[in-house]
């Protein structure tokens, strides 16, 4: 991208000072300095603000940061037009709405909220068409060079017609893990591994196969005492004929993150765990395909991680040309339907379909649709 002089630098915010924004918002910020100005950084906690103030200045290019206790006085001192939010799940939503009213644009952790109901709300609060300001969600596995090459493969027919795909995020985590107060919660984290884990690699399936029509699931707390499940699988059908299958898992311990697409010419996989390169794509044509063919599906002239500082570009780019990113709008809802419609059907054990889900339905506004055996208990439920 072109060098830009400070003034002309975006004025760029993290919401949110812990690991994932220090581990991995900072050096995506670090990786884009021509375009990017770190003016300001939230946190709650004192000492963790002053510690990544420490860790971040320390960056060659990154001035003086400006720490922030509360998000409504950043916003009106500092005017940021970019913030980037790193912050537990279920703040997301407010902070999204807060920060957009102010007029910035907005690039939030995944999940960007924890139903459809507040996905609606941040998008009403975001700017006319085609000007933004506009919030986006991390999917950075959808970005890096094997994704682009492979979807590319995928959607000009290349590979053949995709019939069967299979999705697995299939991690572990132990009870420490949930010692954590919001995790495990539908309240603060919106969902066990289907939402918190698995979300990024289903988001990955959608963007390489498109859109979903059917899906038939099943859920269960088979290990973890929590409010939410460990443990879904499930059954889809897509737009254009492809049946997959998705299974979520914080119980396995070999973990792996997989997507395996079986078109009609090949099988494109890709194995990886929290990242990938375009070495973990691989290609195994059918019995009789041309070595040109196959040669140019192993073939890839670029050779870019999947990153935060890879999407980062992309949120870039549509800031600078006042286009909606990716990551938002209508793409970014379709996996957060197709999460509410796993839980539905799972919940139910009636299939869904996309769509079925407005405004009326329960799960429109809480994941656990208020199913008895899966909404919290309430304070006299307890007693």
């Amino acid at each position: 991208m072109a060098d830009h002089p400070a003034s002309t630098r975006i004025r760029t915010a993290v919401v949110g000072t812990g690991g994932i924004v220090t581990g991995a918002h900072l050096p995506a910020i670090a990786a884009h300095l021509d375009e990017l100005e770190l003016v300001a950084a939230v946190d709650i906690d004192q000492d963790r603000l002053d510690a990544f103030h420490t860790t971040a200045t320390a960056i060659d290019g990154i001035g003086p940061v400006t720490g922030h206790t509360d998000l409504a006085t950043m916003l009106e001192t500092e005017r940021p037009q970019l913030v980037l939010l790193g912050t537990p799940p279920s703040l997301h939503h407010q902070q999204a709405r807060a920060a957009l009213t102010a007029g910035a644009w907005v690039w939030a952790e995944k999940p960007l909220c924890l139903t459809l109901a507040e996905f609606d709300d941040i998008t009403a609060a975001e700017g006319p068409a085609g000007t933004g300001p506009y919030a986006a969600v991390v999917a950075q596995h959808r970005y890096g060079s094997g994704t682009t090459h492979a979807r590319r493969l995928l959607t000009t027919g290349e590979l053949g017609t995709p019939r069967v795909a299979h999705c697995q995020t299939t991690w572990y985590r132990n009870t420490d893990y949930y010692a954590v107060d919001w995790r495990g919660r539908w309240a603060t984290e919106g969902g066990g591994p289907t939402m918190g884990h698995g979300i990024h690699q289903t988001d990955l399936l959608l963007h390489l196969l498109g859109d979903w029509t059917e899906i038939r699931a099943l859920a269960g707390r088979l290990v973890h005492d929590i409010e939410s499940e460990d443990v879904s699988t499930a059954l889809v059908r897509f737009a254009g004929g492809t049946i997959a299958t998705v299974v979520n898992s914080v119980l396995s311990p070999h973990e792996v993150s997989r997507i395996r697409i079986d078109c009609d010419d090949a099988t494109v996989e890709l194995t990886h765990l929290y990242g990938h390169t375009n070495n973990d794509w691989t290609y195994t044509p059918r019995p009789g395909i041309d070595d040109t063919r196959v040669t140019n599906w192993r073939t890839n002239p670029d050779d870019t991680p999947s990153s935060h500082a890879a999407q980062l570009a992309g949120i870039i780019h549509a800031y600078r040309t006042g286009t909606r990113p990716p990551g938002s709008g209508p793409d970014a809802r379709r996996t957060i339907e197709f999460n509410a419609a796993l839980y539905k059907a799972a919940f139910t054990g009636r299939p869904v379909h996309a769509g079925d889900i407005t405004p009326d339905d329960p799960y429109y506004t809480a994941m656990h649709g208020n199913h008895p055996d899966w909404a919290p208990a309430t304070t006299e439920e307890q007693q």
